[in-house]
Formats: structure tokens, C-alpha cells, sequence
């Protein structure tokens, strides 16, 4: 399952790189030496504490994928579907 997250966060990730222009990181992640790809790990402050405008509105639209979110999806029926099955 880790490998199917991980094509996952690839995929946002380069989604994110395209729909931004590359621009991902703010002047503070910039001068920290932030790896832009790390702000798709790890906690959610982080993240938006580094990334660019860019990449925070390209995440209202696009949410960024957590492991949490992925596997509630693996392992829970889609609400319409449960309700087709009562």
C-alpha cells in the first residue's frame, strides 16, 4: 500500500510542479534549503509554512494527498456505495 501512496504523492506532486511553474517554495523554505518534494511528507503546518502562494491555492483545488486520507479511501466504501448496499 506504501508503494501505491507513494505513486500517489508523485503524481501531486507533479501536478503541482506544472500547475505552478515550478514555483513551490516561499522565500523562507528557499532560504532554509527546503526540498520542495518534502512539503508533500509530513504535517500539514509544515507544509504551508514553506510553500509558495502558488502552491497553497494550487492545494485549495488539488488537496494534498495524506498517507491518513489514502488509506481511508483504500478501506472505506464511498458514502454513495454504502448506502447502495443497505
Amino acid at each position: 500500500m506504501r508503494a501505491d501512496f507513494e505513486i500517489v504523492r508523485e503524481s501531486a506532486y507533479r501536478a503541482a510542479l506544472d500547475d505552478c511553474n515550478g514555483v513551490l517554495l516561499n522565500a523562507r523554505g528557499k532560504k532554509a534549503g527546503i526540498d520542495p518534494y518534502s512539503l508533500f511528507m509530513g504535517n500539514h503546518a509544515r507544509a504551508y509554512a514553506y510553500a509558495s502562494r502558488e502552491l497553497a491555492d494550487h492545494w485549495a483545488t488539488h488537496p494534498r494527498p495524506t498517507l491518513a486520507e489514502f488509506e481511508r479511501q483504500m478501506f472505506e466504501p464511498e458514502p454513495d456505495l454504502q448506502e447502495t448496499l443497505k
